[in-house]
Order: structure tokens, then sequence, then C-alpha cells
């Protein structure tokens, strides 16, 4: 008797799916890629058309701030969604690009040789301090607002993951160091504003931010980078990288078998999370015109994590519309339940924990599996060819 070798499975199988007219790969991909250009510029039109006429100056500039959220969460999406870090020191990296911005623009409003406000208000200080100097340089101050962060991040990571801290320890020790950098501030009054912060900024590279056109000006900058920041993280998750970081999620000790090092790749997506933090908090600044310790300590830092989870921390758009969604309900709720909004915050958070684990962005997707499951089978697909067609759907959210 000759022996017969047994064929992959997906040789086997080729010849029956496509019998049974299964999808092609080629226009699924297809299909997903035009989805995506669909859905860009549907956001772009959104922020850049829709919002700016049918919202007042005032609106707009809360819209504005809750992008700057929003970059933050899609930076949280990748590292705790994708890698499985639950960051809940988000705060930290926020608050050095914001700081960094704002010691810029603080600089240029008291011109050449000129100490800010505040240091002449505390009278502590003679001379502006040295390590407030190089921020008087754009080509200094704009770098630093998203490479300091990831230099911390990445100081901070290489010490955490290597040793395996990970799960709740990693958690709270990221909250730790938000309380941390929180005391450092307020401690160090005369060179940080203390409890303040930096307040009363007039100017953005010349431009008067009491102004409304410059006011809009800043939001569709901030429009912009969100835009940009959410295709740049779709590449990311797409690419070799992205299913690498999946796999570390999911099995980091056969992931390490593999021959590849868990701790460098939760590293990269830290440290990629906390440049995107930095980012927004630099553009935060010119949006509000404050940056202080109480934006960037313990609370701010759940808030993110908050919003990240409401929305669906394991899609692309989830985190997004989870902050914005959280953000926006903070307003509303505390302009109609000053005493109360804050329960009423945390009742939604559970609610949709409990009820709806994918998040908001989820909803879509189980929709559409009902839909699938409602309708009468395709004519020519076959039962594995539409499994596989509803699980594309849902990653492709």
């Amino acid at each position: 008797m000759t022996a017969v070798t047994p064929a992959p499975l997906s040789t086997a199988t080729a010849p029956a799916t496509a019998s049974a007219g299964a999808a092609p790969p080629a226009r699924s991909g297809g299909r997903s890629r035009l989805r995506t250009v669909a859905g860009f510029a549907f956001g772009a039109a959104l922020l850049f058309a829709v919002a700016p006429l049918l919202l007042s100056d005032f609106r707009l500039a809360l819209l504005a701030k809750y992008l700057c959220v929003a970059m933050v969460a899609v930076g949280i999406g990748i590292a705790w969604g994708r890698g499985g870090m639950l960051t809940l020191g988000q705060g930290v990296f926020f608050g050095l690009g914001g700081y960094a911005m704002a010691m810029h623009l603080k600089l240029a409003d008291a011109g050449p040789g000129g100490m800010p406000d505040f240091m002449q208000l505390y009278g502590q200080l003679d001379e502006l301090p040295l390590w407030w100097r190089p921020f008087a340089s754009p080509w200094f101050a704009l770098p630093a607002t998203v490479l300091l962060p990831m230099v911390v991040a990445f100081g901070l990571g290489s010490l955490v993951f290597r040793r395996r801290v990970r799960g709740a320890y990693f958690a709270i020790l990221s909250q730790a160091l938000a309380a941390a950098m929180v005391i450092l501030l307020i401690g160090q009054q005369g060179t940080t504003g203390g409890t303040n912060g930096l307040t009363d900024i007039k100017g953005f590279f010349g431009y008067d931010l009491d102004d409304p056109v410059n006011q809009r000006m800043v939001y569709f900058i901030i429009a912009g980078v969100l835009l940009a920041l959410l295709a740049l993280t779709r590449q990311l998750i797409q690419s070799r990288y992205g299913e690498l970081l999946v796999a570390v999620r999911d099995g980091e000790e056969r992931v390490r078998f593999l021959g590849y090092d868990p701790a460098s790749v939760k590293l990269v997506a830290y440290v990629v999370a906390a440049g995107m933090a930095g980012l927004a908090g630099a553009l935060f600044v010119p949006a509000v015109g404050i940056i202080s310790p109480a934006l960037i300590g313990i609370v701010p830092s759940i808030e993110f994590v908050i919003g990240v989870a409401v929305g669906g921390r394991a899609t692309l758009l989830g985190p997004v519309l989870g902050a914005v969604a959280v953000a926006w309900a903070r307003t509303a709720l505390s302009e109609r339940f000053p005493g109360t909004w804050t329960y009423l915050q945390g009742l939604l958070f559970v609610v949709v924990v409990a009820f709806l684990p994918g998040g908001l962005a989820s909803l879509w997707a189980l929709a559409r599996r009902r839909d699938v499951g409602a309708r009468p089978a395709r004519r020519g697909w076959s039962p594995l060819g539409r499994r596989r067609a509803e699980r594309t759907e849902v990653e492709a959210l």
C-alpha cells in the first residue's frame, strides 16, 4: 500500500469552500478598505463641517476639550484593549505634555528675558530657573510635549515589564505614579504654580486665544490630529506588531516560548500610548487655557479609563466614542445635577460594564450579528463562509 500524506486543512477545505460560494478574501478586503475610507470621510465631515456649523463658540470649545480626552483614550485602547495593560496613570503623560506646552506659552507671553507672571506674584525667584529656559524655544518645547512622556514611559516600562509586573500590580503602580506627580507639582509652587498650575494663557504662537476665530483654528488643529492618530492606530493594530501585541495579551508565555520578548512588545505599546497622551495634553492647553494638578491626578486618569471601557476598549472607534460620551455626560450632568453628577457618572459606567461588556461600539456588531442570523442563508453561501463573514465584520469595527 502507498502511504497518503494528509493535505493541510486550508488546502483540503479550499475546494469545498469555493464550491459553496464563500466570499473571496480579496472582495472582503476591498469592502473593508472602502468602509474605512468612508468612515474617515464621514468623521472628517462631522468634525470639520457639521460641528462648527451647528455648535456655538462655547460648545465648540468644549468639543475641542473632549477631543483631547479622546486622544488619550486612543492610546489607552492600544495599551489596554490590545495589550491588556490597565493604565491608571495616563494623567502623568497628559500632564507632562500639557506642562511642556504651557511653559513655552507662558514664556512667550512674558516676552524675551521675562519671567511668567506667577513667578513674579509669588516672589520666590529672582531669575528664571535653568530647567525652564529651554522651553522658551519652540524647537525644544514642541518635540518635548511628545518625547518627554515617551522617555518617562520607556524608563518606567523597562523596569516594570522586565520584572514581569502585570495585572492589578501594574495598574496600582501606574496610579501611584500619578499621585506622586501631583504631590511634586503642588510642592513646587514657585516654579510650577502649585495647586493653581499654569493659568491665564493668552497666546498660541502669535495668535490671541481670546479671539473666537483663533479658538476655531485650535479646534480644527485638534480635530485633524485626532483623525491622524486614528489612522496611525489602525495601521498599527493591523500590522504584524498589532497581531503580536494581541498574542502577548492572550498568551504571554506562549509568545515567549516562540522566541519573542513580551516585555519589548508591551513596552512599545506603553510608550506609544504615552506619546499620544502627551500630545493630547499639549493641545489641551491652548483649547482650555490652563493646566493644573487637578487635571492630571488619579481621578482624571481613572476617568480616561472609564471612557475607554464605556466605548469599547478592543475597537478602534470605541475609545473615542466613549471618551467623548463620558466627557459630555459629565458636563451635562454637572450642569443639571451639580451635587450628584459623580454618582450618575459612576452608575453609567456600572450599567455599561454589567450589561454591555464590549462597550458602546459593540452595539453595531450585535445588531449585524442578529440581522445576519435572522435573514435566510445567502444564496450559494455555506454556514462556514457566513461565519467567516460575520467574524470579519465584527473585527472590522
